[in-house]
């Protein structure tokens, strides 16, 4: 199982993840690129269609040469920023810290065909959907990085975090609540959250006020991680965050743990001689934070072994070295255009929608979209690696992604038209619009720093903005660093109209946790009785009916294009430069190499 959401590191760029699932440097951020480039009649106006073709790229490499008994993998984090360093999946929020925990991931379940739940991994889920009710079961005899048994005990301690009045997360949401009796015990009324309950050493029984399809892709509040009761029970909820157990020294299922670690900078794991699998091969993996500038040189010369997050529009400079192989798959994410119509209600933990709210004219946001020439971006900073996104759900979600759905292709003089007709008019003969007032009128767009073409990309939006009369600016006069601007957005800054980022879908299709009314993510605090229902009905008991969900994800996508709220920018490509001295490596997302499977075939890396 991936992880559920994560914040990516992209704004306008999607350099990813995040996310998280979504995670999260580049202008956007996850997931396809089977779309075929747009095309243009022969003699018609180029209206944003490109050219770009996208490259040829495996998914799995194969090296000569006798593996080394041992060695150590080195890994390269690709950020401009330092990685926050929570290790902890309750507690985490973007794609760097996920990134690093996939060596030491506490995930229960794994996934096979279109992410469904399967029963090959340390746990087992069984569904009684007549009673709303799952059984989850310890299928193995796994233990900690530190020995300890992992029991059913840690399998409800993650729903007593989440769930607890202290939780400083951004988990507690409308999937979660729909977990019967965690909001009597998130609101102090209950000690325990009745609807879950211990069968036994090994096995977990947990009632939900209803069952959708969504529980087969870790929905419905379901929880797919583990977490350490035996460590962390005697550190207050709200005191998690800071606790060494989480920042320094987590236990932890996965091949590798922690052994050392340079806060922001650097993570030294060595094997896992507990882990369920078997023991890793490899001996140590050394996570090295790389800045986007430097990652090209760093694998030309052999000083990395693999590159996370490698910046597609840096793409050029990997694709003819000869000491690598540079891997690609859909990245289960998109890029997107968010506008901030309303605030997060931190008491209530609502979304509350702003009537009066600069941009929640549905025509202002319209315009904005079809005056992006998405296009040729894609094709001048991406060669064809990112794809212009029609909706928000990523084509890897093949039983449910619509590809007749056509989105906000690039049409500048249908956004003038329309801003004509929503009345924001050029007063003053400037070129710039007022607003329907006759006021100065200009927008303010926050927007990621991470790889040295970003502000190009940002200038060239703007300057398409401009040209349909609309003056848009940067917040805080500057692209703003990774961390920084998550948190901006997060807080509902209120120097922030308007921001390009990207969401990390993880494995569960479901929108609820990014678009619900109790949703933290729900960034653009947009809610509507309509929005609800829509979302609700994706997750219903009729929607177990395969036919009834694609046309429940149907009607919804069609609701969000309708509001443009939510403006999706790029499908995206994830690549993954690997050194030849990696012997064995498929990064497909249904025949994923497990980590204690990786070898390698030489003390150092080719160069």
């Amino acid at each position: 199982m991936k992880k559920k959401y994560w914040l990516l590191l992209s704004t306008v760029f999607a350099i990813m993840l995040v996310l998280a699932a979504c995670t999260e440097k580049e202008t956007g951020s996850e997931k396809p690129t089977d779309k075929e480039p747009e095309k243009t009649e022969e003699g018609a106006k180029d209206e944003g269609g490109t050219t770009a073709e996208q490259p040829t790229l495996a998914s799995e490499v194969t090296n000569e040469g006798d593996a080394l008994a041992g060695g150590t993998l080195k890994y390269a984090l690709v950020t401009s920023s330092p990685f926050k360093g929570v290790f902890n999946w309750e507690l985490y929020q973007d794609k760097y810290d996920s990134e690093i925990m996939k060596f030491t991931t506490n995930v229960l379940f794994d996934t096979g065909e279109d992410f469904l739940v399967t029963d090959k991994g340390i746990a087992k889920l069984d569904v009684d959907v007549d009673n709303n009710k799952a059984t989850v079961t310890i299928q193995h005899d796994v233990k900690w990085s530190d020995g300890t048994p992992l029991t059913a005990d840690d399998l409800i301690y993650p729903y007593e975090i989440i769930g607890h009045p202290d939780y400083t997360g951004i988990r507690y949401d409308d999937d979660f609540q729909n977990i019967v009796g965690v909001v009597e015990y998130n609101a102090g009324k209950a000690d325990t959250i009745s609807g879950i309950k211990k069968i036994d050493d090994k096995s977990i029984e947990i009632t939900f006020k209803k069952v959708s399809p969504a529980i087969y892709s870790i929905g419905d509040g379901l929880w797919g991680y583990a977490a350490p009761k035996h460590q962390l029970k005697d550190i207050p909820v709200a005191d998690l965050i800071t606790s060494d157990a989480v920042r320094k020294s987590p236990v932890t299922l996965g091949a590798f743990k922690f052994d050392k670690l340079v806060d922001g900078e650097s993570v030294q794991f060595v094997a896992n001689e507990h882990h369920w699998r078997g023991k890793p091969k490899l001996d140590k993996v050394v996570v090295q934070v790389v800045p986007p500038a430097s990652i090209g040189e760093g694998l030309r010369t052999g000083q990395y072994d693999m590159a996370s997050s490698y910046p597609t529009n840096q793409y050029d400079g990997v694709k003819d070295l000869t000491n690598l192989t540079v891997l690609a798959r859909p990245e289960l994410a998109y890029s997107y255009v968010g506008f901030k119509l309303g605030k997060y209600d931190t008491n209530q933990k609502i979304n509350i929608t702003d009537e009066k709210a600069k941009m929640n004219d549905v025509k202002l946001r319209e315009a904005i979209a079809y005056a992006m020439d998405i296009e040729q971006v894609t094709e001048k900073f991406y060669q064809g690696l990112r794809s212009r996104a029609t909706g928000l759900i990523p084509p890897v979600f093949a039983s449910f992604y619509d590809s007749t759905l056509e989105g906000y292709n690039y049409d500048p003089e249908k956004a003038k038209a329309i801003l004509d007709e929503a009345g924001y008019k050029d007063v003053d003969g400037d070129g710039i619009r007022e607003d329907k007032e006759g006021k100065k009128f200009s927008i303010n767009l926050a927007s990621m720093e991470g790889s040295d073409t970003d502000e190009a990309i940002i200038e060239y939006y703007r300057q398409n903005w401009k040209e349909v009369g609309l003056d848009v600016q940067l917040s805080t006069g500057r692209l703003i660093e990774f961390q920084s601007f998550y948190e901006k957005v997060e807080m509902d800054d209120k120097e922030i109209d308007m921001f390009m980022a990207a969401w990390g879908t993880g494995t569960n299709p479901s929108p609820a946790g990014l678009y619900g009314k109790g949703a933290t993510f729900n960034f653009s605090r947009f809610v509507t009785d309509e929005l609800t229902a829509l979302l609700n009905d994706i997750d219903s008991k009729e929607a177990m009916d395969p036919a009834y969900r694609g046309k429940a994800f149907r009607a919804w996508e069609d609701y969000m294009f309708a509001q443009a709220t939510t403006v999706p920018m790029y499908f995206r490509l994830e690549i993954i430069p690997v050194n030849k001295r990696v012997k064995h490596l498929n990064i497909d997302w249904m025949n994923e190499t497990k980590w204690h499977e990786v070898e390698l075939v030489a003390e150092n890396p080719v160069k």
